[in-house]
């Protein structure tokens, strides 16, 4: 007997088990990022063909115009490649988003952010560009979505608050990608990343998944950072990729370390931006508005990689003949393993 109450209370259990499963709602599936989109976007570099940005400017300063394929020198991991230069030059719109980090010590910057607005017009000069404000600390979020409007934007600018204490530059960069690559094909496709150095709390975005991203996307990174130091351009040590080394295992894990040392450094290395640090307001408006020429004055270089290995590629540009100029170009792409 005791026997056959023991099985019978097992059955009950085990039934009630089943139909309180039943009952129970699904997992929910993870999360993603805020604002994110659902679908993946569509990149524009890929094997076929990289799209290099390229600045070259006189010693002294002012761009040097004029130059043809056969006036530059590409290598893709030390071999040379075959070079096309798009004829547009500074006749592209361009599609900028501005992201300004809210979070962290960055609402004692916030007098002179609140000045960027005008300046914004220099970016905004074609009719057909516009321009998107994000502001972040431990997540991003759109402030303004995209406008023709510098006045709406230095309002937005103005209003800004302080955010939390995080400082998300990779969710953030992520973020700020998506957004871009909804735009025309058209376009000039440029981030104004105004920040701290340092990444502190993104949660959904890591390192090496956004290294790929901006290396399969043809977005133009152009960063303006917090720093006591006098500004200057970050293209001392890795001048287009010149001084890295061509084994793509230990560039891309250099290029990691050098991310977490100086996201905003390496970042607009990376893409053939530019990277500047301010300590006033004359300083920081004097970045900015050398940015905004630079973005329209790049040449557009293109090649078709005889060996697209997939992984990190580390490129080098320079000119064919020494005219004395100074090369800013993009230092590496990313190619994506075949589906």
């Amino acid at each position: 007997m005791a026997k056959f109450c023991l099985i019978f209370w097992t059955s009950v259990l085990l039934s009630l088990r089943i139909a309180a499963a039943q009952q129970m709602p699904p997992a929910e599936p993870p999360q993603p990022m805020p604002g994110s989109h659902s679908d993946t976007p569509t990149l524009r570099i890929t094997a076929q063909e990289v799209l290099v940005p390229t600045l070259v400017e006189k010693h002294g300063g002012g761009i040097v115009y004029g130059l043809k394929g056969d006036d530059f020198v590409l290598e893709d991991n030390g071999v040379p490649q075959k070079v096309h230069v798009q004829e547009e030059m500074d006749t592209a719109p361009v599609s900028l988003v501005v992201a300004v980090e809210q979070g962290g010590m960055s609402v004692l910057e916030f007098d002179k952010v609140a000045k960027l607005g005008p300046l914004l017009d220099l970016f905004l000069s074609d009719p057909r560009s516009q321009a998107a404000l994000v502001g972040f600390d431990s997540q991003p979020h759109l402030i303004h979505d995209y406008t023709h409007s510098g006045e709406d934007l230095n309002q937005a600018l103005k209003t800004m608050e302080p955010g939390d204490g995080g400082d998300a530059i990779l969710d953030t960069i992520s973020y700020a990608v998506d957004l871009l690559e909804s735009q025309p094909k058209e376009s000039r496709r440029v981030l104004l990343l105004i920040s701290e150095e340092r990444d502190h709390g993104s949660k959904h975005a890591k390192v090496e998944q956004v290294i790929q991203k901006i290396g399969q996307s043809d977005v133009l990174v152009l960063t303006v950072s917090f720093s006591p130091v006098q500004a200057e351009f970050a293209h001392d040590i890795k001048d287009s990729g010149e001084n890295r080394t061509m084994n793509m295992v230990s560039a891309l894990a250099a290029l990691v370390q050098a991310f977490r040392k100086n996201v905003t450094k390496e970042i607009a290395s990376m893409s053939g931006g530019e990277y500047t640090t301010f300590t006033g307001d004359k300083k920081f408006e004097q970045r900015v508005v050398e940015e905004a020429k630079h973005a329209r004055n790049r040449y557009l270089l293109t090649f078709r990689p005889t060996n697209p290995t997939p992984g990190l590629h580390t490129l080098r540009v320079r000119l064919a003949q020494d005219y004395g100029a100074h090369i800013v170009a993009r230092a590496d792409y990313w190619v994506g393993e075949e589906p």
